[in-house]
């Protein structure tokens, strides 16, 4: 067996040329095979950044958001000839780096020992403070951050993706901009098979930072939550899914304002277009249950 060819999308603003220098030093530093990467510019000529020279560029002409930019990148390496097609894709926030040249050849191990191990979602932790924040592990219950698991979903900006994967179910929900759609693909992996695993042996350095930092975040947490059970959830647990997040909603939120742009996302979930709706089969649940993550939390 030859060794499983890597690829890797890296989403750019051009907001930070020093972190995205650092990235993809980090990238081309793995052991093992070179990483066919592809830089793309939301909005922006990622052509014409310094230092992308040894690495593809795809310029988007508008800000498409996070699942769109992302496709874009995926649709491009999917694209490639067979013999330089990549078998799984990394995914890598721009202001990340990962931690040592193992990484790569961790991945390839990871997908070559389970055929069906269809996504790896990484530890994020700041590196200063070493910290690995509650929300970047993707357990209920999160234990030690240092402990693998089998998981119900993962990092959108710390992974790796079987390209089988994509092929099969689809990549992100192209209209959803942010928030969520790591949960939607997921979902749709589990549904059609796949596992994920949640990798602490994999690291991406990453400043800490709070998701509310991002101007839509309310609004678009509350819509595309509303869209996600839509989309994915049998008809019967998607007043129970959604009635559990808004009841933690309304307990952890202190702010006025704040509550009124997530109510009105939400809203608007029930309001807009959600997408295909192809609910997963009563054994997802069950699996999901097992794992820990029941779709109703």
């Amino acid at each position: 067996m030859g060794t499983m060819r890597l690829g890797a999308v890296i989403l750019t603003m051009g907001t930070r040329p020093a972190e995205l220098r650092d990235l993809l030093r980090s990238v081309a530093e793995q052991q093992g095979d070179p990483i066919d990467v592809v830089v793309v510019g939301n909005g922006i000529k990622a052509s014409q950044l310094p230092g992308l020279e040894q690495v593809r560029t795809l310029d988007l002409p508008e800000n498409l958001g996070i699942p769109g930019g992302r496709n874009r990148g995926f649709d491009l390496l999917r694209a490639l000839p067979p013999e330089q097609r990549p078998e799984a894709v990394l995914v890598l926030d721009d202001d990340g780096k990962l931690d040592g040249p193992e990484a790569a050849e961790r991945i390839r191990a990871a997908f070559e020992a389970d055929p069906r191990l269809g996504i790896v979602s990484f530890r994020i932790c700041d590196p200063v403070s070493g910290e690995v924040q509650r929300r970047h592990v993707p357990r209920v219950r999160v234990g030690d951050p240092n402990r693998s698991s089998k998981v119900t979903t993962f990092l959108g900006g710390a992974s790796a993706i079987r390209t089988a994967v994509i092929d099969q179910v689809g990549g992100l929900p192209d209209d959803w901009f942010y928030c969520h759609e790591e949960t939607d693909q997921a979902w749709r992996a589990l549904d059609a098979g796949w596992s994920i695993e949640y990798r602490a042996d994999l690291t991406l350095l990453h400043p800490k930072a709070a998701p509310s930092r991002h101007a839509t975040y309310a609004y678009n947490v509350a819509r595309n939550r509303v869209w996600l059970a839509r989309r994915n959830l049998p008809g019967v647990l998607i007043p129970a899914y959604l009635g559990v997040w808004a009841a933690l909603t309304f307990a952890r939120t202190r702010n006025r304002d704040s509550l009124r742009v997530w109510l009105r996302g939400f809203a608007a979930g029930w309001r807009t277009p959600c997408g295909p709706r192809r609910p997963m089969s009563w054994s997802t649940v069950w699996r999901m249950t097992r794992l820990g993550r029941p779709p109703v939390i």
